[in-house]
């Protein structure tokens, strides 16, 4: 399905299409169905491999500017189907949402097809607030106030109950890393393995698993109740409630989780594994450079807001993400200055070189997403004020996306290498946990 892959990410009509032709051309093993809709009333797809009584569910496009998971999953649908082995051998049935927040996505398609440069990605990205984001909402939003898209997860949870759901998620800029909601012995070695044959480094040091235990290198573990409070992804929500969370809910039927991250672009630092020797100067370093981009995106946000027409929804929806984006700036900078080395867990590895580059680009991510939404939002407003101000605020976008390229070294990793280590890192996990080999 994949082998002819363009080194470019497919469209959600794409990937539904391609999914619909695998179903009919394997009636006997495959099914395509509708578990739910979005906001807007698109369809949510699951594809079906196997008839087994055991299930496996995975997760594609739980953020929608993280694209490479419905390639994923197609190929796992391919390699599944041609594999006794890995459904009517262990007695498994696999189901692939093939997008979780379609709306998000069809957002995020928006301009070029083919974004060879980290610029280029945040240019044209999109990404909800947390609380518009179906795989995080259950955790934030109030039980009676689900979105539809998460409401359709828990219940297909629910319905299934998975021994093992994985979720597909992508970096932007960084190595690959898994987290997991109970450890499987021997993940470590097969991400080791599978990313040096990609030439992908492991991200030995993350931002969001902070405080998680470390099982190896680029395995994270959520610590037991009452040995330490989880760190969420900070750049989302720092007091993100894992108790009620996606994650979480396979555990009530006996399963368990597993969060699979690829790069689309490599960036070495994130697997420099050396102690760093004085962290505080360095996270102070960094808190302040964010509050400071923060308080950039604050100033152009007003000078946007006075120059674009009167509010449709979609303008007021894009104003609502920046200005979401920037006041989570000083409190993500407020929480990183307290992480001195003693505070992490048993388990956990010291603050690393890593570690503090996992941070710097967290911390530029967040202000870029930002700025190329207000780009978004500017392109085509007519006038010489929205010009100046469309100047301007692209002008402080290239210094930063410049700046985190001379920072990090992007390497671009193509998308069929993307997937491939993706799929490879899934059936891993799999082998291990389900198939018990």
């Amino acid at each position: 399905m994949t082998s002819a892959m363009a080194d470019a990410y497919p469209s959600v009509a794409g990937v539904v299409a391609t999914a619909a032709a695998f179903a009919a051309f394997h009636p006997g093993l495959c099914t395509l169905r509708v578990v739910g809709r979005s906001r807007a009333g698109r369809p949510l797809h699951l594809l079906t491999v196997g008839r087994g009584r055991r299930n496996v569910l995975v997760v594609a496009g739980p953020h929608s500017d993280e694209r490479v998971g419905a390639a994923t999953a197609l190929r796992l649908a391919e390699q599944v189907a041609h594999n006794p082995l890995l459904h009517s051998g262990v007695d498994v049935s696999w189901h692939l949402l093939l997008c979780l927040d379609p709306d998000g996505a069809v957002r995020h398609e928006a301009g070029p097809v083919i974004r060879r440069t980290p610029a280029a990605h945040f240019r044209h990205a999109y990404r909800p607030p947390p609380e518009e984001q179906p795989e995080w909402a259950p955790s934030i939003r109030a039980p009676e106030a689900q979105l539809p898209e998460s409401q359709a997860l828990i219940d297909l949870i629910d319905e299934l109950r998975p021994v093992l759901q994985c979720s597909l998620h992508a970096n932007d800029l960084g190595g690959c890393w898994v987290q997991l909601t109970r450890d499987i012995p021997g993940l470590a070695e097969a991400l080791g393995k599978s990313a040096a044959e990609h030439d992908v480094p492991v991200q030995t040091g993350t931002y969001d698993a902070l405080r998680w235990t470390v099982s190896g290198p680029g395995v994270y573990v959520l610590p037991e109740p009452g040995r330490s409070a989880p760190a969420a992804d900070p750049v989302e929500d720092p007091a993100v409630g894992l108790a009620r969370s996606t994650w979480l809910r396979p555990h009530r039927h006996g399963g368990m989780t597993a969060l699979f991250e690829v790069p689309m672009w490599t960036a070495r630092t994130v697997a420099d594994p050396a102690p760093c020797p004085d962290p505080a100067p360095q996270l102070a370093r960094i808190g302040r450079q964010l509050r400071g981009h923060a308080s950039r995106v604050e100033v152009l946000l007003a000078e946007a807001r006075a120059v674009l027409p009167a509010a449709s929804p979609e303008r007021a929806h894009l104003l609502r993400v920046v200005a979401k984006l920037a006041a989570a700036c000083p409190q993500v900078a407020a929480e990183w200055e307290r992480l001195p080395p003693d505070a992490l867990p048993p388990g956990t590895l010291p603050l690393t070189a890593a570690h503090v580059a996992a941070l710097d680009i967290a911390a530029r991510r967040i202000p870029l997403r930002a700025a190329g939404t207000l780009l978004r939002l500017l392109d085509g407003c007519p006038g010489p004020a929205a010009a100046e101000v469309r100047a301007a605020a692209g002008q402080q976008f290239t210094r930063w996306a410049d700046a985190l390229a001379a920072g990090h070294d992007p390497v671009w990793v193509p998308v069929e290498q993307q997937v491939r280590l993706q799929a490879a890192a899934v059936l891993a996990a799999f082998r291990l946990a389900v198939a018990g080999e």
